[in-house]
């Protein structure tokens, strides 16, 4: 649970300038504290990061609100979702209509300098590529001169996909729908012939909206760099470091090899590490104003990276770790020391 800001800190927030439709930057701890849960922006439908199909909201984007509900209120619980298509969700962080954008966004330059955002960390290592019916007959992204793009506005993606068509000397025609579900559907409907987005979500449409998955192939070239992470409102430090670390700590668990099922035992580990990490020693809760206890419920309620992409990335789109394996498993995932 948050413990209560000090004067000091509270001064401090109050002073900072930047206000998005009406929401003073350095007031969103106050703010989620006194509507008692995080207000976070999602996918509209994109199972294995962001979906209710189930009922309720589940995903690895979820799982990085969940964690930062869990470290403020010892809740994961409490959160709210904003379902947002790609040419919203700026404009929703920006206005103050959620706290935290949790929603398959790639961090680029201009999108934490000019629009006055800041990402808190990567969740998800990925890259563009397109998907095309097998029957098409086509094995390369180079061979789709000519081709009908299905493509999302608002997106790194329509920059990429025209400097790619661009840089190859073709030519494309973009068929540009809004919504990600709208977009799917318009694809496997066969108003396109290649539908392109990150190729996560590329696996998420094959695997949940295909009517036969096998007949669709995603073609081998990677386009772009796309490192995915939640995102919030520039000159808000202190919300920031919550975000952040409440990242952070899901990759460090796995590090250390404490998961939901062995964190109470962990509790008795003699490794200083692992007792500043969980609260044994305290220190590192009061450093982000939170109690001590902040790691352990992400840990105990949401799980460490690896169960969170096992159960949201491998088990829903059959996508092994690669790129987002643990840094001493040959992948790029790697925690900031907790200390």
């Amino acid at each position: 649970m948050l413990k209560k800001l000090t004067s000091t800190t509270a001064a401090a927030a109050l002073s900072l300038s930047m206000v998005a439709g009406g929401v003073q930057a350095g007031d969103t701890v106050d703010a989620v504290m006194d509507q008692g849960y995080v207000q976070c922006g999602v996918n509209t439908s994109l199972p294995g990061f962001a979906s209710s199909a189930s009922g309720s909201w589940e995903g690895l984007d979820v799982d990085v609100c969940r964690a930062v509900a869990a470290a403020m209120f010892g809740d994961s619980e409490a959160v709210q979702y904003t379902p947002l298509t790609a040419a919203q969700r700026f404009t929703a962080l920006q206005s103050g209509e959620i706290d935290v954008l949790s929603r398959v966004t790639t961090w680029t330059l201009t999108r934490d300098t000019s629009l006055g955002l800041n990402f808190a960390g990567v969740n998800y290592y990925d890259g563009q590529g397109f998907l095309v019916r097998k029957d098409l007959g086509v094995t390369s992204a180079t061979q789709l001169d000519g081709a009908a793009v299905c493509v999302e506005p608002g997106t790194t993606t329509e920059l990429n996909l025209a400097d790619y068509f661009r840089a190859n000397d073709m030519e494309f025609e973009p068929v540009v729908i809004e919504n990600t579900t709208e977009v799917t559907s318009a694809f496997f409907s066969g108003r396109c012939d290649v539908y392109t987005t990150d190729r996560g979500g590329l696996a998420s449409a094959r695997m949940v909206s295909a009517e036969n998955p096998d007949d669709y192939v995603v073609l081998p070239e990677v386009i772009s760099k796309e490192p995915l992470g939640p995102v919030v409102r520039h000159g808000d430090d202190e919300w920031l470091d919550i975000v952040k670390w409440s990242l952070v700590a899901m990759i460090e668990a796995e590090e250390y090899g404490i998961t939901s099922e062995n964190v109470d035992d962990m509790l008795d580990s003699t490794n200083p590490g692992i007792q500043r990490f969980l609260g044994v020693t305290p220190g590192m809760g009061e450093a982000l104003g939170l109690e001590e206890d902040w790691a352990y419920n992400i840990i105990k309620q949401v799980g460490n990276y690896g169960e969170a992409y096992d159960r949201n990335v491998t088990e829903k789109l059959g996508l092994d770790r690669g790129l987002n394996a643990l840094w001493t498993d040959g992948g790029l995932m790697y925690a900031y020391p907790v200390r």
